[in-house]
């Protein structure tokens, strides 16, 4: 259907040498004679350009609805200033 054909990346790409978040882990592990086998599958997180498109993803699904936003309540308050200028003046005096 649409859409360019998404292609699974190699898993032999990512290392973790180079991440300094990951490295720092490593070493806190390693500190109490722990290894994370699977840590590797984490530095995705950390590879500048997953982490550009995901802020576009966010950005997109922050400002998805902004423009109809501003325009609905361009139109309210429109409308309330309309009403105002059209409507008698309350008489104070009665409750």
């Amino acid at each position: 259907m649409g859409g360019p054909k998404f292609e699974v990346p190699d898993w032999r790409q990512y290392k973790v040498e180079g991440v300094p978040e990951l490295e720092r882990l490593q070493r806190l592990l390693a500190t109490h004679n722990l290894k994370d086998p699977w840590i590797r599958n984490e530095v995705w997180r950390f590879h500048p350009k997953e982490y550009s498109s995901r802020m576009t993803n966010m950005r997109k699904s922050v400002f998805r609805g902004f423009k109809y936003a501003v325009a609905a309540m361009v139109v309210t308050i429109a409308v309330e200033q309309l009403q105002a200028m059209y409507q008698p003046p309350k008489d104070p005096g009665h409750h």
